[in-house]
């Protein structure tokens, strides 16, 4: 997204829900059966979402009804920054601390999920007093996971 614009350039496709057989669905897999190309990173993906709905303007037609959500819905922190979710808060140093408090806020009052970035998260430990394990902390989808019975 145009951060002084607000327009997207480029439509993420990592979170689609649709209602059965809505029409932008298809138009998704007429794009993709025409131009599919796997020699081009995106191709596919996000650059297909955002062909498909720049070709219908800015008025949709009926029963084309969608929403855009912002990146930080998702994507609250960029991928060269993932690796500040895993750090304590002590570790990052006084410099950083309103950067810490001030992104575990944004996080749990305008996202929906967090994007970890596999690739450059994978090796990461989870330091005590991080964001991520406050948001572990938080979230009840990983409650008791470390409880599971054999």
């Amino acid at each position: 997204m145009d951060l002084v614009t607000r327009n997207w350039s480029r439509l993420n496709n990592a979170v689609l829900i649709f209602d059965k057989k809505h029409p932008l669905l298809e138009m998704f897999i007429q794009e993709f059966a025409l131009t599919f190309n796997g020699n081009r990173w995106g191709h596919n993906g996000p650059y297909l979402v955002s062909r498909v709905v720049s070709k219908m303007g800015a008025n949709p037609n009926p029963g084309f009804n969608y929403s855009v959500l912002p990146p930080l819905a998702f994507y609250p922190v960029d991928w060269s920054r993932i690796q500040s979710l895993f750090r304590s808060f002590g570790a990052a140093g006084r410099s950083d601390s309103k950067w810490y408090t001030g992104k575990l806020k944004q996080i749990r009052q305008k996202s929906l999920a967090v994007h970890l970035w596999n690739k450059q998260s994978r090796s990461l430990k989870i330091e005590d007093g991080s964001i991520i394990s406050q948001i572990l902390m938080d979230c009840c989808i990983f409650c008791n996971n470390s409880s599971v019975s054999a």
